[in-house]
């Protein structure tokens, strides 16, 4: 598979070795993923927009999709314009400002305006397959109206129960918008979303995609306390530069919760590279035609069943 996080491209040249794409698959899927993303008094959603429009792939939204609310007009107005080409090939995920809106009702906007794609409107987590990749867009709106996130909630056992149903596929990849671990303004992580990782790492969720912070972040693999785990754990990208909000440099790093942190985190000028030992196959930073996104490249990096 191919990962393009509006900013990075991954490259995962099977992930399992007894694994391979289904011969219907032409090539590597490709999905491509961003979060915070449209808002009307900036041009940076419409900057991300053109570097998506050249990547073909399964689009990813990573919440936070139409600023300032996720109201019915926002969508109109301010994410259709630009993102709302992608719509027939976007899966999304719903941030905090979705649930900004009196009541919620910016909520269920987002489902007005994504429909079946966004999932059942009660609860906005759903799964899906892209070739021999087992995707899980999760809802870590934990504590907004009937959303939970805790043991025993609707969600964590819909969660246990699709990943064990999946567990023959071959890599797993799971986004939603609040990061466990970062080093930008939300440092040190948003701690509800603990026990979700902790389903995911015991299922052997090889990547996690999220926004809320806005910047790029990498992490080395890792388990839910933040211990480096090359063989089992997950790496979680942080990549909240779908440009609807200024691009924020990280604090610093490592992060007190995470001790593998190996993040490249931009402003608006150049990111510097960082690099990650062992690897196979290359990924790279996609930059757009402007000094919304950042520009560089990343070393290549090695997964626990396959190289993304």
């Amino acid at each position: 598979m191919v990962i393009v996080a509006t900013i990075a491209i991954l490259t995962a040249a099977g992930c399992g070795p007894e694994k391979t794409p289904p011969p219907e698959v032409d090539g590597l899927p490709v999905v491509v993923a961003a979060g915070d993303i449209a808002a009307c008094a900036t041009e940076g959603d419409e900057a991300t927009a053109r570097l998506v429009g050249g990547i073909e792939g399964t689009v990813l939204t990573l919440g936070d999709n139409a600023y300032p609310d996720g109201s019915g007009e926002n969508f109109a107005e301010c994410y259709d314009p630009s993102w709302g080409q992608f719509k027939v090939r976007t899966k999304p995920s719903p941030g905090n400002h979705e649930y900004e809106t009196a009541g919620a009702s910016g909520y269920f906007d987002y489902f007005d305006y994504f429909g079946d794609a966004a999932g059942d409107p009660d609860e906005g987590y759903y799964s899906y397959d892209l070739g021999s990749w087992h995707i899980v867009a999760l809802n870590s709106n934990c504590g907004e109206g009937e959303i939970r996130c805790g043991p025993g909630s609707p969600q964590v056992q819909w969660l246990e129960e699709d990943l064990a149903a999946n567990d023959e596929e071959a890599c797993t990849l799971a986004y939603f918008h609040h990061p466990l671990f970062t080093s930008g303004e939300y440092r040190p992580g948003i701690e509800r979303v603990e026990h979700l990782w902790e389903i995911l790492y015991a299922a052997g969720v090889d990547v996690v995609l999220n926004g809320h912070d806005h910047n790029y972040q990498r992490f080395a693999p890792q388990d839910p306390q933040g211990r480096a785990d090359p063989e089992d754990g997950i790496r979680q990208f942080v990549v909240g530069t779908g440009a609807g909000a200024s691009i924020r440099s990280r604090i610093r790093s490592p992060t007190r919760r995470s001790t593998t942190t190996t993040p490249t985190a931009c402003s608006n000028s150049s990111c510097t590279r960082r690099d990650t030992s062992g690897s196979s196959f290359p990924w790279r930073v996609k930059a757009s035609l402007t000094q919304v996104l950042p520009s560089a490249t990343e070393p290549l990096v090695e997964g626990r069943r396959g190289v993304y």
